[in-house]
């Protein structure tokens, strides 16, 4: 994998000048002493100039990387591009019309199909221009409007979600990551204990059954690291999907703590992103409403015509204005503005239920990150040193022959489940803060 380094590092590897290794041993000789500084300059200037170790990637660089190059958020971003074009010739008036005919043609007697002949055949060429009313126009530019402000908030939305999926993918990463060396860790000490059991047999301090009871437990170690390196991958590959090549680095800092107090964003309910969505949606279902009461008002047009006769009659000019009729509203006009007035209503109804599913899930989530962190605090203060005093008092009594190697194993088994736990609940909480941080954005 190509690493790129930052040019300050660059510059500060190979622009200056390393200061040559000190002799192993001080020479009186001056001429020694040179023919040993010279290989020492070269050996420094190599080293400084190779790359430095992979830097950990972290957390706010992989979400500026990961909305770099989403498709997701690509997508939207042309998505409010395009309202926006479409807002600009919003509430315009429709493209005129050209008309061009013959008129009053004969086709039959002695001028049929002359064009000059007969004072009333003319060539005609009209300008029409459809002119819908002011009220309609103007509800088609707060419409556009209110779907480009609908997009932007949807832009965010998927910024907000973008993150917390790379949240949790980052989160699950780093917390096989943390039981990885946690199995390594007794892996090391089951194979020391192995290796020290056979001088203890045949000594007569330890039976053979003791070799049987750590091979064992190698194995059901072994069991747990196969899975544990099946959810690595898992987790690498959901990191992947953000941050492509960079999802296989080191990950240096866990996920942002929680940004702002449950408390506050009880009281700010009106910022959450989602509820944010809905006065766009009022507004562009309101304006469509309007645009259906403006259906009441009718439309009208205009049109000018020039038309040519023959050399012997005059040429003509026609001007005429039309108008829309509407009739029968009750049947057209008035079950378009019903559907739209139902549409707002719903838009309000909707946002409601929203409004009391975040406080629900607010509730919800200040009741089990108080439990957690109950817990987590427990377990750090009390538990973990408590299975670690018993797995060491478990140790100090079989090797007095005052116990037996399964008490040793039980108890070091419960030292791996307490602190698995703790992984797991400091997981369980990040998650759980991830998600209350993507409520709201920065």
């Amino acid at each position: 994998m190509n690493i790129s380094y930052p040019a300050a590092m660059a510059r500060r590897c190979c622009g200056q000048r390393a200061k040559p290794f000190p002799p192993a041993f001080p020479s009186t000789c001056p001429s020694a002493t040179r023919a040993r500084r010279v290989p020492g300059l070269l050996l420094a200037t190599f080293l400084a100039c190779l790359p430095a170790a992979s830097q950990a990637l972290s957390f706010s660089e992989a979400v500026a990387l990961a909305q770099g190059q989403s498709p997701a958020l690509s997508a939207q971003q042309l998505q409010i591009a395009a309202a926006a074009s479409v807002q600009v010739s919003a509430g315009a008036l429709p493209d005129p019309k050209l008309s061009v005919g013959v008129e009053n043609l004969p086709v039959s007697g002695m001028d049929r199909w002359s064009l000059t002949r007969d004072f009333m055949t003319m060539q005609r060429i009209a300008l029409m221009q459809d002119v819908p009313n002011a009220a309609k126009r103007e509800a088609q530019r707060q419409t556009a409007q209110a779907r480009t402000e609908r997009e932007r908030a949807l832009l965010v939305i998927q910024r907000l979600q973008l993150q917390l999926d790379l949240s949790l993918a980052w989160i699950a990463a780093q917390s096989a990551d943390q039981r990885k060396s946690l199995l390594d860790e007794l892996l090391a000490e089951n194979q020391r204990l192995q290796e020290s059991l056979p001088a203890r047999i045949a000594a007569g301090s330890a039976q053979a059954t003791d070799l049987l009871m750590a091979r064992q437990e190698a194995l059901g170690l072994k069991d747990r690291q196969d899975e544990l390196a099946r959810d690595r991958l898992k987790a690498r590959s959901a990191l992947r999907r953000w941050l492509g090549a960079r999802a296989d680095e080191p990950l240096a800092d866990p996920p942002p703590t929680l940004r702002i107090p449950l408390e506050q964003l009880r009281a700010n309910l009106d910022r959450h992103a989602e509820l944010a969505l809905y006065p766009a949606m009022r507004q562009m279902a309101q304006a469509e409403m309007s645009e259906a009461q403006a259906e009441n008002r009718g439309d009208w047009g205009w049109e000018v015509a020039y038309s040519r006769r023959g050399r012997q009659w005059g040429d003509m000019v026609s001007v005429q204005l039309s108008f829309d009729l509407p009739w029968q509203k009750e049947r057209r006009q008035q079950p378009q503005i019903r559907a739209k007035q139902l549409e707002a209503q719903r838009v309000e109804a909707e946002q409601e239920d929203v409004a009391r599913r975040h406080l629900q899930e607010l509730d919800d989530a200040a009741a089990e990150l108080s439990t957690l962190e109950r817990q987590i605090e427990r377990l750090v203060s009390t538990g973990i040193s408590l299975s670690r005093e018993r797995a060491s008092l478990a140790l100090t009594n079989y090797q007095t022959a005052k116990g037996d190697l399964s008490n040793v194993l039980g108890a070091r088994a419960q030292v791996l489940e307490s602190r698995l736990r703790l992984i797991d609940l400091t997981a369980q909480r990040d998650v759980l803060i991830a998600r209350l941080n993507s409520l709201t954005a920065p």
